[in-house]
């Protein structure tokens, strides 16, 4: 049964009251019962005239991603990335290799990697420009080093703050929009 359908059957609402409630047509109500899935205002506005989530009203894609999710393990994989929190690479090597091994490959997952990969290019950019930076400005040369010093503690930072997200309600508490891999 369409989740829309169970909803406002559940609510003993018509189509029309409904599309009236939400501020959309009666047809947009009809075609999303018939299939088709809602997407941006029109999900936002019947899920708020339903009083439920957002995510109560999508299909099953959703639903089965998060059922093969192994939160324990990402919780691993997030963690394996403190190995390489004064080595950049194997933060982004090992997770990606256990992720693999483990055939855990998720949009969780992802997103571990994602954050590593991302930290790792503004890490090497950052500390390539604390190089020159006390030349251009004429400052002195210790930004290298409290770049050093510092990277590794934000890194850490964000796979500690990960993996407590993580262990507490599966799902990353830094994470990108987008995904690198």
């Amino acid at each position: 049964m369409n989740k829309l359908l169970k909803y406002r059957e559940k609510l003993n609402l018509t189509q029309e009251e409904l599309a009236e409630k939400a501020g959309v047509s009666t047809r947009t109500i009809q075609r999303i019962e018939k299939g088709t899935e809602p997407k941006g205002h029109t999900l936002k506005v019947l899920a708020k005239a339903l009083g439920i989530l957002e995510d109560d009203l999508k299909e099953n894609k959703s639903e089965s991603k998060t059922k093969i999710i192994n939160y324990q393990l990402a919780k691993y994989i997030n963690l394996s990335s403190i190995f390489g929190v004064v080595f950049p690479p194997l933060n982004i090597i090992l997770p990606f290799l256990i992720m693999k091994y483990k055939k855990q490959v998720n949009e969780v997952n992802k997103q571990i990697i994602s954050v590593q990969v991302l930290y790792t290019i503004i890490g090497v950019v950052v500390c390539g420009l604390s190089l020159f930076i006390p030349k251009w400005l004429g400052t002195t040369k210790q930004l290298f080093l409290m770049t050093l010093i510092s990277f590794p503690i934000i890194n850490l930072f964000i796979i500690i703050r990960n993996a407590i997200e993580l262990d507490k309600n599966q799902k990353l508490y830094i994470r990108l929009n987008f995904s690198l891999i």
